[in-house]
């Protein structure tokens, strides 16, 4: 997946030296949709059974940077490391997202783009030409600066989400 055909993201648009202040910028972004008192339980509604809320997408990027963040230490350390699935949908349920309070999730995401944004600054040339097997739509051999534009994509995908979403839901 070199562009994503949703969201119309293009990988190679993104430098891993960009990657930091993407994550902090896009922070108070999601912070201004979670905590914004005019939406209320908005953020909680789901427009459809098969799409989840802005509240559950807020959590599962979270724990999708928490993952990659872990996956990006793998990845220098090991030789080649088979990433394992996060089992999103799973996730979401066993978590139970749906029942997070948005206050906490805005922080808790806060936190998860700053270990995100520190762990992906300053990579060398040789860290982000390390190889890793990420398994996901199916098992391919990617490199770190792969990893940290797909960990890019996914915070902005994911926010598009959340927009259209409430678009739908306040609408």
């Amino acid at each position: 997946m070199d562009t994503c055909e949703e969201c119309g993201f293009d990988y190679e648009t993104v430098s891993a030296d960009e990657v930091p202040a993407i994550f902090t910028k896009v922070c108070a972004a999601y912070t201004e949709i979670l905590l914004n008192p005019k939406l209320g339980e908005f953020v909680r509604v789901r427009p459809a059974s098969n799409m989840w809320s802005a509240l559950e997408y807020a959590c599962h990027v979270r724990d999708v940077l928490l993952i990659q963040r872990d996956r990006l230490i793998l990845a220098l350390v090991e030789e080649a490391p088979s990433f394992h699935r996060m089992y999103r949908d799973e996730r979401s349920v066993l978590l139970r997202y749906s029942d997070e309070i948005a206050e906490n999730v805005a922080s808790e995401l806060k936190m998860a783009l700053n270990l995100a944004a520190k762990a992906f600054s300053g990579l060398s040339k040789d860290q982000l030409a390390r190889g890793c097997v990420y398994n996901f739509p199916t098992d391919r051999n990617r490199d770190v600066e792969w990893l940290a534009r797909h960990t890019v994509h996914e915070v902005l995908h994911h926010y598009g989400d959340m927009k259209t979403v409430l678009n739908r839901v306040v609408n």
